[in-house]
């Protein structure tokens, strides 16, 4: 028997779900009870048989996983677990995404579930006396009821720490004047800031143009967020991520 693509299961899951929530009443159809167990396959993580937790889809295959347990899978793997398609040739976390929909469907499926994952997660931040930041939702698109010009855009955003260390004069970098340092080395943003942002910053505080921005001696590509950067350099660090800057030359190429 061959293996049902992930558009064939999503029909049937769609269809089980509508003969549950959704009947016909043209038909006069009695109600027809699903049992959880029958809906398990599509709704519990392949790498550890429970329940979707941040449901995560692999965009070039669809199949779904936990996002925690995707994440840690691809630190040594670039293949989809269940399909063993390849998902990216050296950053397969670029083609992770989020499926809220999914995440929706378990937590009205399963009861208790969402309860119980909101309780793990205060007591995780009450044990190490963190303060949980939760981002404010709204019924329309997201921060409507702020006022935008009095707040910082990523003000609500998920924070990455950095440090900016010039590059070793022995690697990329001709010889500069010490006013190429950037004093303040330590640097906070966005977590959807890009690689370019990061530029932008540099090219104001050194009144330099020409500089790339690097991780192990490599240059890093323009969109790159730092949660890209994060997640496929540095997952499992402490902060702060740690990044090289290196001035040109104009005479350089």
């Amino acid at each position: 028997m061959a293996t049902q693509g992930p558009m064939a299961i999503a029909m049937r899951l769609r269809n089980q779900l509508q003969s549950v929530y959704k009947l016909d009443p043209l038909r006069n159809e009695e109600e027809v009870k699903v049992k959880i167990k029958d809906l398990n396959e599509h709704i519990v993580c392949y790498l550890c048989a429970g329940y979707f937790i941040d449901a995560t889809t692999i965009t070039e295959c669809l199949h779904t996983f936990c996002k925690s347990c995707i994440v840690k899978y691809l630190q040594t793997s670039k293949y989809c677990p269940m399909c063993n398609i390849k998902i990216h040739e050296t950053q397969p976390l670029l083609n992770l995404k989020l499926d809220r929909v999914m995440q929706d469907i378990v937590y009205k499926l399963v009861p208790g579930l969402q309860e119980n994952e909101e309780k793990r997660i205060r007591e995780f931040y009450q044990s190490r006396g963190l303060e949980r930041v939760i981002q404010p939702t709204n019924e329309g698109l997201p921060y409507t009821s702020f006022d935008h010009s009095k707040a910082h855009y990523y003000r609500y955003d998920e924070q990455v720490s950095l440090c900016l260390e010039r590059q070793s004069l022995t690697y990329f970098c001709v010889s500069l004047s010490y006013i190429f340092l950037f004093q303040q080395k330590y640097v906070r943003c966005s977590a959807r800031a890009e690689i370019r942002h990061l530029r932008r910053v540099l090219c104001n505080n050194l009144k330099v143009d020409r500089h790339q921005i690097l991780f192990n001696n490599e240059s890093l590509p323009e969109h790159m967020t730092m949660k890209q950067l994060w997640l496929s350099h540095w997952f499992g660090k402490s902060p702060p991520l740690i990044l090289h800057y290196c001035v040109k030359d104009k005479r350089g190429r």
